[in-house]
């Protein structure tokens, strides 16, 4: 390949790279994006009472493949609690800098906010929503029952988008990244959000959910139906979850 995906290779390798911002000495950036202050948050249930098949390691990974056809049963909120943990539950919180959580990041940076395309979950309104790690909550970010059709169209009309329960939208936070990293983190982005939908496969598999990964979408008309800049705050990659057979 050439072109410019060839030439950002080429221009984060090591030693091409300027000092990054905590070679600097600065100071990081915020774990987490905080709601607004006039947003209530909605708790999830924890994850410990929860209640759910017990699935062999084995098995799941032998099972693992992307579904796009969903029965139309609504996701619980255990459901979707459970699936949240799974891809980004916070285990340790050390000194306001870094995060160990349930799935792995280069230098525990965990840049991404995980959005929420809500169609069909028990308890919740249609609209987008956010997943608040460090409190294991989501907050609305805005109601609109017409939500999984547009967020369907900017991914290219894709029919298994707009009929699951929920779309898990993948946000980078490069800041955080590039504190650590520099230009480099952008490598890192790409490669935790492997890891992250990953586990999202698996998970799915105790609450008898399906998923399928969507790396095709419009770019412009993703970040900007979730009001992100496109800039230091951009939509990666994201998944569709719904019940399955």
């Amino acid at each position: 390949m050439t072109g410019e995906g060839k030439r950002f290779m080429e221009a984060t390798r090591f030693g091409e790279l300027d000092p990054s911002p905590q070679m600097l000495g600065r100071s990081p950036p915020p774990l987490e994006i905080a709601p607004d202050a006039d947003r209530s948050l909605i708790s999830l249930p924890e994850v410990d009472g929860l209640e759910m098949d017990s699935v062999d390691l084995k098995r799941a990974i032998e099972a693992r493949r992307s579904i796009r056809n969903f029965t139309g049963s609504s996701l619980s909120l255990q459901d979707l609690a459970w699936l949240l943990w799974a891809t980004q539950g916070v285990k340790k919180v050390m000194d306001d800098v870094a995060t160990f959580r349930t799935v792995p990041s280069a230098g525990a940076r965990h840049s991404f906010e995980t959005y929420l395309s809500i169609g069909n979950v028990e308890g919740l309104e249609q609209g987008l929503y956010r997943y608040l790690a460090l409190e294991h909550s989501i907050v609305e970010e805005q109601q609109d029952e017409n939500i999984m059709s547009k967020v369907a169209h900017a991914c290219l009309d894709q029919s298994f988008v707009h009929n699951c329960g929920a779309v898990f939208i993948w946000v980078a936070i490069s800041e955080r990244m590039g504190w650590r990293y520099g230009e480099r983190g952008y490598r890192y982005l790409h490669l935790d959000a492997g890891h992250v939908c990953q586990n999202l496969y698996l998970a799915s598999q105790a609450v008898k959910c399906g998923v399928c990964a969507v790396a095709a979408f419009k770019d412009d008309e993703l970040n900007s139906l979730l009001g992100l800049d496109g800039d230091k705050h951009f939509v990666v990659y994201l998944a569709a979850v719904g019940k399955r057979d």
